[in-house]
């Protein structure tokens, strides 16, 4: 098609001109391949191209498909394909292949999308930034010293540079939102039990991780969520489904004036950034604008008591994970399989107790009926998605100090004496004092997403946080589609990767 600008499009709009034979799915896929071969070289958000696959998939292309055609990158954790490789971000997966189709892939294939290959990870998904030692770290399209964020990092690099409209993505504790809000994407974490987790598992970490996709537009993830809402033979855990369709509600307007309840306080009582506040003041001055009640009022839950139980719950997920790379393997896991910081974690999992594991749940289940009263009053939650700018690479890595009493305890397995000097627990605060905001989402099972709605003076992307009741992405989609349209909504566009030539 003359004139065509590949990155001009979302991925909704690269399928409607390929139904409309206006392109042919192979010269879409080739301009996402040479956007690739473009940009990788500086982001690493790529780490294994599958072009070859990618080549026989738009022969058979599905055109009534919502993505027909679309080049798309999963992410390279919990999202397999039969037969391909997938590393979790671990040298100890290097040789590993998928058995079978995740349920996530087997849907995504249903809507016509392309996959051109599996984007950079931290290793097992564990870390706020993508910093593998097997790959190395992927980095931020605004600015390459910084970190696009974790542990879907590749995924947003690839799609906020104009590699590809839209990269599969999962959210255990802000992984889809914390990388969307720091390179300038929409992101959106749906209810617990929305979209599949099989057929391996029945859960993944205790119902606090689920799947969707960054995207660049707000319509592109709308449609992916209504071909992901499916009922999951196997699951442990489902949500009603929604009588509706989420794209059509990105088109719609709120017919009652809302209630929303807002807060720039973290709650690790932390210091938050000027520009992570101002981006919340922004968002909640112009709702104001529009007739809506918008009210200063923190979440009535421990903020404290959130992080502690989302950690006995991360480091029992490390340690079970651990445990099961024998079964993998054909043997146990030696401690240098892995990095030193994820055996450690395994470790104080391995030292932690079946009570204290059970305690831990149980505030979740707490938190999320607090949060239903909440949302009895309040239509949405207001937050910065993160309490500081991305920060730059390596920035996050382990002190001197923390990285000699992590390299003797490991020789020693010495988990107990780790954890009762809570060293590692230190480590794990002071990263999540970074993003705070984004786990009560994951441990109540309410949906949640990031818009970019702020420029820091340093020309960083700053998203703002929703969050809604459970069940309730109908909401937070009409709202977000609402904002697109506004002057607040920050052009990826702007950042200097997005080169259209």
């Amino acid at each position: 098609m003359e004139g065509f600008i590949y990155q001009n499009y979302d991925g909704l709009g690269l399928a409607e001109l390929i139904k409309k034979k206006e392109l042919q799915p192979t010269e879409v896929v080739a301009e996402a391949i040479k956007a690739i071969e473009m940009h990788n070289p500086k982001l690493n958000a790529v780490i294994n191209k599958l072009y070859e696959k990618a080549e026989t998939m738009t022969e058979n292309v599905d055109f009534n498909g919502s993505f027909a055609g679309v080049p798309m990158l999963l992410k390279d954790l919990a999202q397999e394909m039969e037969g391909e490789r997938i590393t979790f971000g671990s040298k100890v997966y290097r040789d590993h292949y998928a058995k079978v189709d995740s349920n996530y892939v087997k849907q995504v294939r249903k809507t016509g999308a392309v996959f051109l290959g599996q984007t950079n990870i931290p290793e097992f998904g564990l870390m706020g930034v993508t910093e593998p030692v097997i790959y190395g770290p992927a980095k931020n399209p605004w600015n390459t010293e910084h970190t696009p964020g974790g542990s879907s990092g590749g995924s947003a690099a690839a799609v906020a540079s104009g590699m590809v409209p839209i990269a599969g993505a999962n959210d255990g504790g802000g992984s889809i939102r914390i990388p969307a809000a720091y390179c300038g994407l929409f992101g959106l974490k749906p209810t617990r039990g929305r979209t599949p987790v099989g057929p391996l598992f029945g859960r993944s970490w205790q119902g606090a991780a689920v799947d969707l996709i960054l995207s660049r537009s707000v319509r592109d993830s709308a449609a992916m969520l209504d071909a992901l809402s499916i009922y999951e033979k196997g699951a442990a855990f489902h949500t009603l489904p929604f009588d509706g369709n989420y794209l059509s509600q990105v088109q719609t307007t709120f017919d009652k004036k809302l209630k929303i309840a807002f807060t720039v306080k973290s709650p690790l009582g932390n210091e938050i950034h000027p520009d992570c506040k101002e981006a919340v003041m922004k968002a909640a001055k112009y709702l104001e604008t529009l007739g809506h009640h918008v009210i200063e009022k923190e979440a009535p839950v421990d903020g404290r008591e959130i992080v502690y139980s989302f950690l006995t719950m991360y480091f029992g997920e490390v340690a079970a994970h651990l445990a099961s790379l024998e079964e993998i393997l054909g043997r146990k896991v030696k401690m240098n399989d892995v990095e030193t910081t994820t055996w450690i974690i395994g470790l104080i999992g391995k030292a932690t107790s079946a009570e204290e594991f059970v305690l831990s749940l149980r505030e979740w289940d707490k938190a999320a009926l607090e949060m239903e009263f909440f949302h009895e009053t309040y239509d949405f939650y207001l937050t910065p998605t993160t309490a500081m700018l991305p920060a730059k690479i390596g920035e996050l890595d382990p002190t001197p100090y923390e990285k000699l009493a992590m390299q003797f305890s490991r020789g020693l397995g010495l988990g107990r004496v780790l954890k009762k000097a809570g060293i590692v627990e230190q480590v794990a605060e002071n990263n999540l004092k970074r993003t705070p905001f984004t786990q009560l989402a994951n441990l109540t099972g309410q949906p949640a997403m990031t818009i970019p709605l702020h420029i820091s003076q340093e020309g960083l992307p700053v998203g703002v946080q929703f969050m809604s009741a459970r069940g309730r992405e109908d909401l937070l989609y009409t709202l977000a589609g609402q904002l697109e349209n506004s002057d607040l909504w920050v052009p990826v566009q702007n950042n200097p990767f997005f080169k259209i030539e």
